[in-house]
């Protein structure tokens, strides 16, 4: 078996297909001049003391604030021929003609969903917390009632149902009994 960092050769079989996957891995060898460079003339002790100039610090950028406007969409009612209906159904969407009256039923945020009347000037709730579209917060919610049977009820205790693996097939749970 070869390795990534053993040298493949062509004679050892197909690992030559692998050679080039791995050829990234090898560092590579500085280039030789042809002829001799000249050598580079080291700088003067008075150059290397000077210091640059120092460059102010670039003024932070003003923190921008995030978007918190409404997104308004209507519903509206729009009379479309058969035909238009027909790709409309199809497709989920139709082009209106031009100067066709459309009839608006309700103007609302399309991420809060709540009507531009009541929430006109504020900021939309579906970008600061989604908490309204639960019903709130739910620590605070009331806990379910449990239905209390009637006075002349008794309570009968039954066997255990089994809803998982085989026997819940064959005992008819996930299909019905023969």
């Amino acid at each position: 078996m070869t390795t990534a960092t053993a040298p493949l050769s062509p004679e050892t079989g197909r690992s030559h297909l692998q050679e080039s996957l791995f050829a990234w891995l090898e560092p590579e060898a500085p280039p030789t001049p042809a002829k001799a460079a000249r050598p580079t003339p080291e700088p003067a002790p008075e150059a290397a003391s000077v210091a640059p100039p120092e460059v102010p610090p670039a003024p932070p950028e003003p923190e921008t604030k995030p978007d918190l406007s409404h997104v308004w969409v209507v519903a509206a009612t729009i009379e479309v021929t058969p035909k238009i209906a027909s790709v409309a159904d199809y497709r989920g969407s139709f082009k209106a003609t031009e100067g066709q009256r459309i009839e608006a039923l309700d103007v609302y945020c399309d991420g809060c969903r709540r009507p531009y009347d009541e929430v006109k000037g504020d900021d939309c709730a579906a970008k600061i917390d989604n908490t309204h579209l639960i019903g709130g917060d739910q620590t605070k919610r009331a806990k379910r009632k449990v239905p209390t049977p009637p006075a002349n009820a008794r309570l009968i205790s039954g066997g255990t149902i089994n809803r998982r693996g085989i026997g819940a097939y064959m005992s008819g749970v996930s299909r019905p009994p023969r």
